[in-house]
């Protein structure tokens, strides 16, 4: 594993004599990570590897060196709304905890990055596992789960000040302060961050604070941890993209959010075209050892988030926002008009979940679950109509629905050494999920004239069983599993499709098998998988009664592919690290549905079968990584071969292939007066200066044109960054 960033060394974490600490291991909610005798697919990040690369950019560009990994962002410079797909699959089936505890939003299903800025300054590892992988909490995993674990409480007193700035006004401030150990069990951990950046794209700018805050109580059975951590980010929208006549037009960095005609016919932008979210966690965690053979680990949380997005939109029907129809001043009905809208979402997220782990003679057992409970309250306001004649709340409400879900699951795992070297393993989970909407969408139902009604009740009752075999031997390992996995549909496919017919869950079946051999002089690696989806949801062109683009079930798709990895170190001061992905992914029997003018007559064309979109067949990256002494150089290279961004296999919603590389040069300054360290880090990234883009959308419709019905397509695209440049200064005490 090689960073590309700069950042400080952490201090070094050392126990004191004081016999009442106890392994720090033993404060962990492990219960979801993968071993050396876990059969599935994983990669770990270590903290140095974290902060090597860790500059104030989200953490998903921080870890896209990891097989089968692809990072999008909106901004284009790694600062502001970003994702991540893993095996092709979107962020939204991508299972993601911190401390066990789960941080996909309950709903959507999705992380937004963003509203945890800077959050990699307080993790101490973090491992993704690709595949189905371990029974988690939280959404099902359909192409990989991250777990990340935040810092374990310092033991010395210390200090460190962390700052950054670099291209598009890129900039991050950090300081973190450790009490070290007081009263002989007590410690008291503590950041602050602040993270800036205009973007790339026009007007993409990111105002990001964010903190984190630990009191720990240790003995020599018992650990507690309190645990607050969370962000305030002020974002304007990039989200929109442009296509490639805009760019051509305006240049690569045009940004099409917030723009409208002025009363004097220029293009204006409206100011306030951002999002506005502040979330807070909430983690109380405790670990108590009985003895060598069990230990418990407990967690309660709850996490609130409340926010608004403020959107300038152009040309539309009063009506759908709950107004009439005015007369302006020369006596023309207007039933259109431009509007400032505010969409708000308020979220409250709390539960609890155990693991009580067993460790004797030849078995290794984890008995685990976990009870979560949700509330999203989303609702609209209108703030300003142009030219309005009539009575106008400042904060006409036009839609209020409640969304609640009830998630719980029991699972117990065992590693079981069977003979010298073979271990099998067993993984049943059983989740129960109940999910209800109540009151009315943000879509407007032109055939009862009045907001869509909104009346969803959904319970799903899913069994998710593993097994596999691993063998280890003398740097040899090798495994081969089997894992069942199933997902519930998300917010959109409810608030957005037909009430007649929803969608169904969808079901994994996921085969893989590995072997790698690793020595002091290298390592090699290689995993085969073959992920078999039934019903999986897709979008298919097809559209709602209120135009909305929705998701269908297909039959049958599958991913399969091979993942290669090797690592080089003839030399104390050169390592070589490569990894490649080749995969093939296919919707069998894809249907494609075309509209006529939004969503009237659609036709249908039947495509064979078809690549899923946004999954590239090809993926590699490369480090060469130079340590000589206290300095450190190294260069990244990452290649992702073209993708589709429909399933349509559309030639105009194809993302071309990318070929990028970051040169990153750091030197560390130790034992300076009264300071442990002085780190200082120059990275330049996209150091050849490729134009690409990484992310966007694709759609269609049709024309009746000379008695033919003629197709058009059209896509807009996510452009990135030139080559730009980020240095860092940090100090350890």
């Amino acid at each position: 594993m090689v960073a590309t960033a700069p950042m400080a060394v952490c201090a070094a974490e050392s126990t004191p004599a004081d016999s009442t600490v106890i392994n720090l291991r033993d404060v962990e909610v492990v219960a979801n990570r993968a071993n050396v005798n876990t059969p599935v697919a994983f990669t770990n990040f270590t903290a140095a590897e974290i902060d090597e690369a860790n500059d104030g950019r989200d953490i998903p560009f921080l870890i896209q060196s990891t097989p089968s990994v692809v990072v999008t962002g909106d901004a284009g410079g790694g600062i502001g709304y970003s994702g991540i797909h893993v095996r092709g699959t979107d962020p939204s089936r991508i299972n993601i905890t911190a401390n066990g505890i789960p941080i996909n939003d309950s709903e959507s299903h999705n992380v937004y990055w963003v509203n945890m800025p800077d959050l990699a300054s307080s993790l101490r590892d973090i491992q993704i596992q690709r595949g189905a992988g371990t029974s988690s909490n939280g959404a099902g995993a359909f192409g990989a789960s991250i777990n990340m674990i935040t810092d374990a409480p310092s033991f010395e007193p210390g200090a460190e000040v962390i700052a950054s700035y670099g291209s598009y006004n890129a900039n991050r401030q950090t300081v973190k302060v450790n009490s070290g150990l007081f009263g002989g069990h007590w410690s008291v951990d503590a950041r602050f961050s602040h993270i800036g950046s205009d973007g790339y794209i026009d007007r993409a700018y990111s105002k990001l604070w964010s903190y984190m805050g630990q009191l720990a109580y240790v003995n020599n059975n018992t650990t507690v941890r309190l645990l607050a951590f969370g962000g305030k980010e002020q974002t304007y929208m990039a989200w929109e993209y442009a296509t490639k006549d805009d760019m051509e037009k305006y240049g690569r960095r045009y940004n099409p959010c917030g723009e409208y005609i002025a009363a004097d016919g220029s293009t204006a932008y409206y100011p306030d075209q951002y999002d506005y979210f502040v979330q807070h966690h909430v983690q109380l965690l405790g670990s108590h050892t009985f003895n060598d053979q069990w230990r418990l680990n407990l967690a309660f949380h709850y996490t609130k988030g409340d926010g608004y997005y403020n959107q300038y939109k152009t040309g539309r029907t009063l009506v759908e926002y709950g107004l009439e129809p005015f007369i302006d001043a020369a006596g023309n009905e207007v039933d259109e008009s431009d509007l400032v809208r505010l969409k708000h979402n308020d979220n409250d997220f709390g539960g609890g979940m155990f693991n009580l782990n067993y460790s004797g003679g030849r078995v290794n057992a984890v008995l685990g679950g976990a009870m979560n409970w949700h509330r999203g309250n989303h609702f609209g306001n209108v703030a300003w109509v142009r030219n309005y004649m009539g009575n106008l709340d400042p904060l006409q409400e036009y839609y209020n629905n409640v969304g609640r879900k009830f998630d719980a699951n029991i699972f117990t795992r065992a590693d079981i050494d069977i003979t010298k070297g073979l271990n099998g393993y067993v993984d049943l989970q059983y989740r129960h999920i109940r999910y209800t909407i109540k009151g009315v969408s943000d879509n407007y139902d032109w055939n009862v004239c009045a907001p869509a009604a909104l009346d969803v009740y959904r319970n799903y009752n899913f069994f998710n069983p593993k097994v596999g075999l691993t063998y280890t031997t003398n740097g040899h390992r090798a495994y081969a599993s089997w894992s069942v996995a199933h997902k519930e549909p998300v917010r959109d496919n409810f608030t957005d499709g037909d009430p007649n017919h929803y969608p169904s869950a969808e079901r994994l079946f996921d085969y893989e098998a590995g072997y790698s051999y690793s020595s002091k002089l290298f390592s090699v690696g290689a995993n085969l998988y073959y992920m078999d989806y039934k019903d999986q949801l897709v979008v298919t062109g097809q559209l709602s009664d209120t135009g909305n683009p929705i998701s269908f079930n297909v039959p049958d798709s599958y991913r399969m592919g091979i993942e290669l990895q090797g690592e080089l170190h003839p030399v104390t001061w050169f390592d070589w690290n490569i990894n490649a992905t080749i995969s093939r992914n296919r919707i069998q029997n894809f249907v494609e549905y075309i509209y006529l003018d939004g969503w009237r007559d659609p036709i249908t064309r039947d495509c064979g079968d078809t690549h899923i979109a946004f999954s590239p067949d090809f993926i590699l990256n490369n480090a060469f990584t130079f340590q000589v002494a206290d300095f450190t150089a190294s260069l990244a290279t990452r290649y992702v071969s073209s993708q589709y961004m429909d399933n349509a296999e559309s030639e105009v919603g194809k993302l071309d292939s990318y070929c990028v590389s970051d040169l990153h040069l750091g030197y560390t300054f130790k034992n300076i007066q009264g300071v442990k360290a002085l780190r200082l880090g120059f990275t330049v990234y996209n150091i050849f200066n490729k134009e690409y883009c990484n992310n966007g959308y694709a759609g269609s419709y049709y024309k009746n044109e000379n008695g033919e019905k003629v197709v058009y397509r059209y896509a807009g695209f996510a452009a990135q960054a030139p080559c730009n440049v980020m240095g860092t200064v940090a100090l350890t005490f």
